[in-house]
């Protein structure tokens, strides 16, 4: 066997990969994430409607178990595992899920808890008025159909679209390279707008948002955000917008008070918030909460208590706010595929528009289809009322003639479709009642005809129809139970004035770092001698008191300075965690000093060369994980010294044993830098260093006990000078301890 007749070919293989890649791409962003601008419909909701109306389930129909319209879509029109086309059917169901659902389910569809439906074999449905709108006009040449994957079948490829699904509806899904995500609106304030721009072409985005004022959720909750954000968001269709959860006081007994939720922002489960305000409850996150239940059934209702009642119920919710998804932002990307089928960015004025000009594409086609059955028609009714007058001949000429049609065209000047009509009527149509009816009948559709001709020929009167549809649309989906706007607005909260560690109860800890880098936090102010117990290996570093209100600094042997809150420090009977989960340190960086964080301090800090420089607290202050870079350091240097300088000199120590002192005014502040000399040598480097006043003497340690020296005026100098031996009993590990 030869190559050709194997049909090999050499294709570099980089080339065959981005082809396939290019056409998986294009499959997932036109045939599976990204909607329709048009109808909102991605294509397997869209073939999950039309699969149901050939079913005929039509909102006054009998339901069907969900087995059956799943393998309908599945043998017709989409060619996919049951289990995607079932999960797509029960969100169109699931009126938390969907703003204004399509399907109307029976049986168990899942909960706003995160449960899933029930087997498609137990459960029904049927589709909705809503549904029956988006389909409205699909039997009149109203769209394009196309063949299905395997060519027995025809589908549409959008649907006539008289429902504004795309806005009302919303949608969402992470195409290759590209995403959309569209939160739900009320329909009858998206059909507003739309009137809004049919009677001013011009309008922009502000007047339309006059008319649509944001989201509407299908689960409700408040928008906090400022008009002029959503202004924005709107306009360029992209931003977001945060939802706060919906929640009143409920007054007890002797003062007593709770919190009760009753709406939970758009996609949060209820079922995984409680369990995060669970969770933050025990790690002591949550300092203003006492306890959390959820008393919902149908209806959603958390109650919160507070941990006292002298506690403000904002203050609690600001807090809960803060740390739990009763909180959480809703993105707008309105990135969508246009009626070319091409993925575009569009903002609201565009995607009314885009939508207003299919409606009038729609009424287009189903005009000219209405202006053709109606021609049919009047040519059979003509057919009819010539022969009425003949019809004696007509029954002569169908009893003798051996192929009446051809004589019956002949002798009347009929067409075939006149013929073919005549030769199909009943006996019972030729009374005269009947040839009333017809004449009647002629009358209206030839009225009817120019009607739709004058239609077609007019733009201004085809707007006109289309804002009489969208007052319909408005009327009939804007109100009621289904329509009621469920989302409300708010002010953007403003900016917290106090720090989050307002909201941490205060009590004292101490801070525990050992040798091997594992930090961890016990209660109380513990004592040097106190048993710790530490990994095996392992011991003491040092111990830093503080409270959990407290902010810590370390500044590691790579000269960067982190900032740890002490409340977030592990607590419990363990060994804590390593200090690099909470900083970003490399495992070559060691931790050089752990203070607690003062505004308006200064510092020194020094390399292990002799570089320093005094730096301000607030310049080494970090939020990021990543730290701040405060001590430029050469290759071969780290870190040495993080002391606070308060005083009026400088004592450095080498590694060679000779102890320097001079004022502390000949060391310049800086924010970031190298520094300058602090102290010479010909080898080694910075051992220590104390900022202290020269008036108390330099004091060090000794083990358990101190000594101080008074007289320094052998050591005293300029600074960047080598110094002199120490005094006898300085501790033989060159630090003041």
């Amino acid at each position: 066997m030869t190559d050709d007749s194997l049909n090999i070919q050499d294709t570099p293989l980089a080339d065959a990969l981005s082809e396939r890649y290019l056409a998986y791409a294009l499959s997932t962003i036109m045939s599976r994430s990204l909607p329709d601008v048009r109808d909102g419909l991605k294509p397997v909701h869209r073939r999950l409607i039309f699969a149901m109306h050939q079913l005929r389930l039509d909102p006054t129909a009998g339901f069907k178990k969900c087995a059956r319209v799943v393998g309908d879509v599945i043998g017709k029109f989409h060619p996919h595992g049951d289990a995607a086309v079932y999960e797509a059917l029960v969100r169109l169901a699931q009126d938390f899920a969907a703003r204004y659902p399509l399907v109307e389910g029976q049986g168990n569809f899942g909960n706003i808890d995160g449960d899933n439906a029930a087997a498609m074999r137990y459960t029904e449905a049927r589709l909705t008025e809503v549904a029956r709108a988006l389909l409205a006009g699909i039997e009149d040449d109203a769209v394009d159909f196309r063949p299905t994957y395997d060519g027995e079948e025809q589908e549409p490829v959008v649907l006539p679209g008289a429902f504004p699904n795309l806005l009302a509806n919303g949608a969402a899904g992470i195409a290759v390279g590209m995403a959309t995500s569209i939160p739900p609106h009320n329909a009858g304030e998206i059909c507003a707008a739309a009137l809004a721009l049919v009677r001013d072409p011009d309008a922009d985005t502000a007047d339309l948002l006059r008319h649509m004022p944001g989201p509407d959720f299908p689960t409700g909750g408040i928008i906090v955000e400022d008009a002029a954000t959503i202004a924005a968001a709107y306009e360029i269709g992209r931003g977001g917008f945060r939802v706060r959860a919906r929640w009143g006081v409920e007054k007890g007994k002797h003062g007593t008070w709770q919190v009760v939720v009753t709406e939970i922002p758009y996609q949060v489960g209820k079922a995984r918030l409680i369990e995060q305000i669970a969770e933050l409850l025990e790690a002591r996150k949550l300092p203003l909460l006492g306890d959390v239940r959820d008393e919902s059934t149908d209806v959603v209702r958390l109650v919160l208590e507070p941990r006292a009642r002298g506690i403000e119920p904002d203050a609690m919710m600001e807090s809960m706010f803060r740390v739990t998804a009763l909180e959480s932002r809703f993105p707008l990307n309105m990135n969508v595929l246009d009626a070319t089928r091409t993925p575009v960015v569009m903002g609201l004025r565009d995607v009314l528009r885009a939508w207003l000009d299919h409606r009038q594409e729609v009424l287009i086609r189903r005009s000219r289809h209405r202006l053709a059955a109606i021609e049919r028609r009047l040519e059979v009714l003509e057919g009819y009322l010539a022969v009425y007058l003949n019809l004696d001949e007509v029954i002569r000429i169908i009893r003798e003639a051996k192929e009446p049609k051809p004589a019956l065209v002949a002798r009347f000047s009929l067409t075939d479709a006149q013929a073919e009509a005549i030769l199909n009527m009943r006996l019972r149509s030729l009374r005269r009642l009947e040839e009333m009816e017809i004449r009647r009948e002629h009358k209206a559709l030839t009225r009817e005809g120019r009607d739709v001709q004058a239609l077609l020929k007019s733009e201004t009167r085809r707007w006109e129809r289309i804002g009489t549809e969208l007052e319909e649309t408005r009327q009939k989906f804007g109100g009621g139970t289904l329509g009621t706007r469920r989302t409300t607005f708010a002010g953007a909260p403003a900016a917290d004035a106090a720090p989050a560690e307002s909201y941490v109860e205060r009590e004292p800890i101490t801070a525990v770092l050992s040798e091997k880098g594992w930090i961890r936090a016990v209660r109380g102010h513990v004592e040097e001698t106190a048993e710790l117990k530490f990994k095996e290996g392992d011991r003491l570093r040092l111990l830093l008191p503080c409270e959990t209100t407290d902010r810590l600094c370390l500044f590691a042997t790579n000269g960067r300075a982190y900032t740890l809150k002490a409340a977030d420090l592990p607590r419990g009977r363990g060994d804590g965690q390593p200090v690099r989960l909470l900083a970003d340190l490399s495992n070559e960086d060691d931790v050089t000093a752990l203070f607690v964080w003062r505004e308006g301090t200064r510092y020194l800090v020094a390399s292990s060369g002799g570089r320093g420089f005094l730096v301000r607290a607030e310049d080494i202050s970090a939020e990021k994980r990543t730290g701040k870079q405060v001590l430029n350091l050469r290759a071969d240097e780290e870190a040495a010294v993080c002391v606070p300088a308060s005083g009026d000199h400088v004592a450095v120590v080498g590694e060679n044993r000779k102890l320097l002192v001079f004022p502390l005014d000949q060391v310049p502040e800086l924010a970031r830098g190298a520094g300058v000399i602090l102290q010479r040598y010909r080898e080694g480097g910075l051992r220590d260093a104390r900022v202290f006043h020269l008036a108390d003497g330099l004091t060090w340690r000794l083990g358990e006990k101190t000594r101080t020296e008074v007289d320094l005026r052998d050591w005293l100098g300029e600074r960047a000078q080598a110094g002199r031996l120490p005094p006898n009993g300085f501790p033989k590990s060159g630090k003041f301890g």
